[in-house]
């Protein structure tokens, strides 16, 4: 009956700690804040219960007696709580009096620390906290003041004379007032300041300027105030990325998506998951698959033609010896990669990665027509059989799996018709993006897998920006980098 204080980071769900995952992959409840990062929260089981307690500007959805009390009644019931707070839990995050409060009622926690903004902030906008050789400390503070404490709870007379850098968190509603009483302290006005405003996420923004002048440009929260020398340090690398400042949707099944969400992330997009397919078992529940293995020994072929087909066809399979003396025919290096993950190795792969490159490739029949069996989604084209069948071979076609149109809400509905592009990796992905959201609503920039894909974009009435080449998710990352960077 833990109840697990889990610092969430500033942002980044990268800066998350391996402790920290660890316990959010095991929640039954996550208690979160508005500052974690949505990617965190999918790293909860899909069946836990997530509690949004998070507090905006002068908009609280709870107050602090009631968040306490919450983690209380849920410590309580014997379930694995989660609170999942930004930044480091006791680091101006009230940690410690949800602390204070489970150990009142007798509940036994755990503090995990986060990587706090007050750092990681200013490292990702180039600002290095300390410099030897001119700034030797440092100091965090918060910007609010305890109402019940007046004016003074903060001494920023003392701070002025500290000497180093100031690092404000918070402190974008009193800033004014702040920058005043510093300089009524001592603190030169031209003293450099700089604001980040959602830091280490993609939308991050730096204004530059010094104490005296940062207050006409305009601030919002939430943001971290460096005051200091280090502050006029533009070590800039988080936001020089070749797709920082970009708004790129995916519309890949969530269980496939990680990989190009990862490799856009890495490169500065901000991704917009939109996956409109989802990826199950074809209606049969795989018997007519099943029954194929049962007899692959009758096969002299087995072709497949995507990895999710090489997945759903090779999982009943037991033991892979059982394809000893068959061939096995991939199309593109996606599917072949697949193979590997399985030890093995096709006979032919496609050479550009579409049907019709298979067929090409394909050896002639033996004067005793050998048979051939197609293992793929239960709805695809039927280039491949046909073909197959027009050259003399005998074709049994089974359906591995099935992809369904998956529900997008209102939240991803708005967040794809505010993106700047849209990448489709399926004649699917496009279709249902487009029934989901309308043709108009999809972003102006579209970048497609492959031909087929582009094809059905062009049918709705979309116009194909880039197409990847070759036609995998390398090279759906380079059309899209070489578009839009």
């Amino acid at each position: 009956m833990t109840v697990y204080l889990v610092g969430a980071g500033p942002g980044d769900p990268g800066l998350l700690t391996v402790r920290g995952a660890e316990l959010l992959a095991r929640a039954e409840v996550v208690v979160h804040d508005r500052l974690s990062a949505a990617e965190l929260l999918d790293l909860a089981p899909a069946g836990a219960e997530r509690i949004d307690v998070g507090k905006a500007p002068k908009v609280h959805r709870m107050t602090q007696d009631q968040i306490n009390a919450l983690l209380v009644a849920r410590g309580r019931t014997g379930q694995t709580v989660v609170r999942l707070k930004g930044g480091d839990p006791f680091v101006f995050a009230r940690g410690s009096e949800e602390a204070a409060a489970l150990g009142a009622a007798g509940i036994p926690f755990e503090v995990v620390p986060g990587i706090t903004s007050a750092l990681a902030v200013p490292a990702y906008a180039g600002i290095p906290v300390t410099q030897r050789f001119s700034s030797t400390s440092f100091t965090v503070v918060t910007g609010p003041e305890d109402p019940a404490s007046g004016d003074g709870t903060v001494d920023w007379d003392a701070i002025a004379r500290t000497g180093g850098t100031l690092v404000i968190l918070m402190g974008v509603g009193r800033w004014p007032q702040i920058a005043e009483r510093l300089m009524a302290a001592g603190l030169p006005a031209h003293t450099p300041a700089a604001a980040v405003r959602w830091g280490t996420r993609p939308e991050q923004h730096t204004t530059r300027a010094t104490l005296a002048t940062l207050a006409d440009h305009p601030l919002a929260a939430p943001s971290v105030i460096v005051v200091g020398g280090v502050a006029a340090v533009d070590l800039s690398w988080y936001t020089d990325r070749p797709l920082s400042g970009q708004r790129i949707v995916v519309t890949r099944a969530r269980a496939q998506a990680s990989s190009l969400v990862a490799r856009l992330r890495a490169l500065g997009a901000e991704v917009v998951e939109a996956p409109v397919i989802e990826i199950g078992p074809p209606d049969d529940g795989g018997a007519a698959l099943a029954d194929a293995l049962r007899r692959i020994a009758d096969y002299e072929w087995l072709v497949l033609t995507s990895p999710n087909g090489v997945h759903h066809a090779l999982a009943p399979v037991p033991d892979v010896r059982a394809l000893a003396g068959v061939r096995i025919a991939a199309i593109g290096p996606g599917t072949a990669g697949a193979l590997s993950s399985h030890r093995l190795v096709p006979d032919l792969i496609a050479e550009r990665f579409v049907a019709e490159s298979l067929l090409d490739g394909f050896p002639s029949p033996s004067a005793r027509a050998g048979r051939v069996l197609v293992a793929r989604a239960a709805v695809a084209r039927d280039v491949v059989p046909d073909g197959l069948r027009a050259a003399g071979w005998h074709v049994d076609v089974v359906d591995a799996y099935q992809t369904r149109p998956a529900t997008l809400s209102a939240a991803q509905i708005a967040a794809v018709a505010a993106a700047d592009a849209v990448t489709f990796t399926s004649s699917s992905t496009v279709t249902n993006l487009c029934d989901a959201v309308g043709a108009d609503a999809v972003p102006a920039t579209v970048i497609s897998i492959g031909p087929i894909t582009s094809a059905t974009a062009a049918r709705l009435g979309l116009t194909v920006t880039a197409e990847a080449d070759p036609h995998t998710i390398d090279g759906l990352v380079s059309a899209v980098t070489a578009t839009l960077a």
